[in-house]
């Protein structure tokens, strides 16, 4: 998709008729396997189409719902109960009208839960994520940020500013050297380090208290991203923080409630109510976005009421269990997984044409799983982000790794005829 990130031509619609080309073909020789839609709710099991409307059934491990909190009857029953008394919309921003007792409430919940002073709310995740760097970050301040950070906050930060530092994934040495540069040559603007607590296409962790002690020797203020482990990971679902023992500690805390909570959208948690107003009047995806439905801010609510009790921490427990089990029959079906066990199983392909190939025999083998490839991993790096819940069963798990097992020795059959023809896999498949 790079190739087609920055077209050229003077008409800004005719110009990216390259695009649909390629992907067009892709689609059509049933190697498009993204903008599927479900046909029911997010289940173990599903009925989908892709885009070409051709249906597809299987064991789902393509949705993030790592608590299978989406479809709890208690949650839906809250759902039901607020679309009653409040309707479906918060009818404005939340700098004006747009917030519900409901949505108080949940701000309230959040900065307890992290163990802060504060919280804020967003609209989703992305614009939580977003809003943070360009809320609080200026053209003359600096950004230090993982090179795998997650594009809201790669997004965020080249809105905020032109002086932009990548350091090597979870190099804390690397980001005390671009801290060092700077400091050395300004000491008067402010500096952001971004980095996030699970990263979802590699299931790994940074060193949290080291990166907190060096934004504090630096005069910086560390940003992390808890989307993929807050709610389902750690002691009171308080992920990789919680583990670390740093709750409470991190200047700045994003997350998204759409991994785990059943919900769409985001939130920052901060150190004092002057960076919460901040953030309310001066992060366009805050002041200028209608605020959460009441309906989800409290359904988020009771997500949290359920992820602090005993049922949340034995929902943990199966997630976890899961998760262990497909890893295990992963690597003993000859297969390469990535990183530390999370809701987040990535399964090593290596070649993109040859993952392709095998993604376009997983509806027929019974699996829906997502494909990731470059650009949103490096090059030559292609995998099946698999994604657990806490309701898949150990047939579930056996279906899905049989089902891999049997597309990866069709497509690699077809990818080595291809090579042993000395044919040019990517125009085979284009």
């Amino acid at each position: 998709m790079r190739d087609y990130r920055y077209p050229r031509g003077p008409d800004l619609q005719d110009r990216i008729e390259g695009f649909f080309k390629w992907q067009d073909l892709r689609r059509r020789n049933g190697l498009w396997p993204f903008s599927r839609s479900t046909e029911e709710s997010p289940s173990t099991v599903c009925d989908a189409r892709d885009d070409a409307g051709q249906k597809i059934h299987g064991v789902n491990f393509a949705s993030q719902d790592y608590l299978s909190l989406s479809t709890n009857p208690v949650i839906k029953k809250v759902a039901q109960e607020v679309i009653e008394e409040f309707g479906v919309h918060s009818a404005g921003s939340a700098a004006l009208v747009g917030n519900t007792h409901h949505s108080v409430l949940l701000e309230r919940k959040i900065a307890e839960f992290m163990g802060t002073p504060e919280a804020i709310l967003f609209p989703t995740g992305w614009a939580a994520g977003f809003g943070v760097i360009k809320g609080l970050v200026r053209s003359t301040d600096h950004v230090v940020i993982d090179a795998l950070a997650h594009t809201c906050l790669q997004e965020g930060a080249s809105a905020a500013t032109k002086n932009i530092y990548l350091f090597r994934h979870n190099r804390v040495d690397e980001c005390r050297r671009w801290l060092e540069q700077i400091r050395a040559k300004d000491a008067q603007n402010g500096v952001m380090v971004v980095t996030e607590s699970l990263f979802s296409m590699d299931s790994d962790t940074p060193d949290l208290k080291a990166m907190q002690e060096l934004c504090h020797e630096f005069n910086a203020t560390l940003m992390v991203d808890v989307a993929h482990d807050m709610g389902n990971l750690g002691p009171g679902g308080r992920g990789h923080i919680g583990l670390q023992g740093m709750t409470g500690k991190i200047d700045l805390v994003m997350g998204s409630f759409s991994k785990t909570f059943g919900s769409n959208g985001g939130f920052v948690a901060c150190r004092n109510r002057e960076v919460k107003e901040y953030l309310r009047f001066f992060s366009p995806p805050c002041t200028f976005s209608n605020a959460l439905s009441p309906m989800q801010a409290a359904s988020v609510l009771k997500a949290f009421e359920i992820i602090e009790s005993e049922d949340g921490a034995e929902l943990r427990r199966k997630m976890m269990a899961n998760v262990l089990s497909l890893r295990e029959q992963l690597v003993a079906a000859g297969f390469e997984v990535y990183g530390d066990p999370s809701a987040i199983v990535c399964v090593k392909m290596g070649s993109e044409a040859l993952a392709r190939l095998v993604s376009r025999r997983l509806p027929q083998a019974g699996l829906i799983a997502n494909l990731v490839e470059f650009p949103a991993v490096p090059k030559g790096q292609a995998r099946f982000r698999m994604q657990v819940m806490a309701n898949h069963t150990e047939q579930n798990i056996r279906d899905a790794v049989a089902a891999l097992r049997d597309a990866y020795e069709a497509g690699r059959a077809e990818f080595e005829w291809i090579n042993s023809n000395n044919e040019t896999p990517v125009r085979k498949i284009a």
